[in-house]
C-alpha cells in the first residue's frame, strides 16, 4: 500500500442517516445530553430529541437523570448494549472458533505464532502508511486514518495531562477474539510502539477487556523531543 493509497482509501463506515450520526456520537464521545448532541451534529435540538426517541423505542439507547444544582435535572444519554452492537466485532463467532481449534491443534505456540505472523503484516502497512509523516503528530494521523479503515475509529488529540498526544479507539472490531485471547491486546500495544518511531514512549491508559468505554494509549515524548507540530483535535477520516 502506497502513501497515496492510504489518503484516497475510504473509511470502513461512515454514517449518513440521522439515527446512525447519533450512534456514533454516542459511541465516540460517550454520554451526552440532547442538547449536546445537537451541537456536534450541528441539527435542531428538537430534530435530535425526535431521533432519541425511536432510538430508545428499539433499545439502542437509554437516559440517566444527573443533577446540575438548582433547576430541573439533566438527562444525559448513552448507548446500550444493544447500541453497542450495531458496531459490528468481525466475524467474531467464526473468529473465536478459529482461535480455540488453534491452540486444540498447536497449542499456545501456535496461537502465538499466529498472533505474529498478523502482526508482521500490520507492521508492515503501518510503516508504509507512516512513510515520509513528520512530528508526532504527522504520524498518528496517518495511523489514525488506516486503523479507522480496519474498523476501529480511531482518532488523536493533544493530551491535556502534559505534552504528547491521546490515541484513541472507540471501536473495536476483533473484541471478541481479544477476549478469548489476549495476546492480539499485547501485540497491538508493541505495534504502535513501534512503528511510531524510537522518539516516543507508547502506554495503554484505557482498555475494553479492563470495562472501559475505548481503548486510548498516551503518546509522550521522550526525553530531548518534541511533541511535533500538530496539537489540536484530529479525528480520522469518517469520524464524527
Amino acid at each position: 500500500m502506497s502513501a497515496n493509497d492510504t489518503a484516497d482509501a475510504k473509511p470502513a463506515w461512515t454514517p449518513h442517516q440521522p439515527a446512525d450520526r447519533i450512534l456514533s456520537t454516542l459511541k465516540t464521545r460517550g454520554a451526552l445530553g440532547i442538547p449536546d448532541i445537537a451541537k456536534v451534529l450541528q441539527v435542531t435540538v428538537e430534530a435530535v430529541r425526535q431521533q432519541m426517541a425511536k432510538l430508545q423505542a428499539e433499545g439502542l439507547v437509554d437516559a440517566e437523570s444527573r443533577s446540575a444544582g438548582r433547576g430541573r435535572p439533566t438527562q444525559i444519554w448513552r448507548l446500550t448494549a444493544s447500541g453497542h452492537a450495531r458496531f459490528p466485532d468481525t466475524h467474531a463467532e467464526m473468529t473465536v472458533q478459529m482461535i480455540s481449534a488453534v491452540i486444540q491443534v498447536f497449542g499456545e505456540k501456535g496461537m502465538d505464532q499466529l498472533i505474529g505472523a498478523r502482526e508482521e503484516t500490520m507492521r508492515s502497512t503501518y510503516r508504509e502508511a507512516l512513510r515520509g509523516a513528520r512530528g508526532i503528530g504527522a504520524r498518528l494521523e496517518r495511523l489514525a486514518e488506516v486503523r479507522s479503515r480496519e474498523g476501529y475509529m480511531a482518532e488523536y488529540r493533544a493530551d491535556d495531562e502534559g505534552e504528547g498526544f491521546l490515541f484513541i479507539e472507540n471501536h473495536c472490531p476483533i473484541c471478541t477474539a481479544a477476549r478469548a485471547c489476549t495476546g492480539f491486546c499485547r501485540s497491538e500495544l508493541q505495534l504502535f510502539d513501534e512503528v511510531l518511531g524510537p522518539d516516543v514512549s507508547v502506554s495503554r491508559v484505557e482498555h475494553v477487556l479492563a470495562g472501559a468505554r475505548r481503548c486510548a494509549y498516551r503518546v509522550v515524548p521522550k526525553a530531548g523531543d518534541k511533541p511535533g507540530d500538530k496539537t489540536r483535535t484530529k479525528p480520522s477520516k469518517g469520524a464524527d
